[in-house]
């Protein structure tokens, strides 16, 4: 084997680190707006128990894990 095609360029590690800064903070932002969205609609339908918020916190958190699993490299 060929240890030059093992190593990977300066470059393409720069382009890693940003691809998965990038899914990081589309994760924040998914979860993020998922808790927000379950707070506002508890408060306005006045719910003693936030059903809502725990709810859509769960579905973005596995929304954010799939999104996450696509974004890798199938390598």
């Amino acid at each position: 084997m060929d240890n030059q095609q093992n190593k990977k360029s300066p470059s393409s590690n720069a382009n890693s680190y940003v691809r998965y800064s990038g899914l990081a903070f589309q994760m924040m932002a998914t979860i993020g707006l998922g808790v927000w969205a379950g707070i506002k609609l508890d408060q306005w339908l006045e719910l003693k128990f936030p059903a809502f918020t725990i709810t859509l916190s769960l579905l973005s958190v596995v929304g954010s894990l799939i999104q996450l699993i696509r974004g890798l490299p199938k390598e």
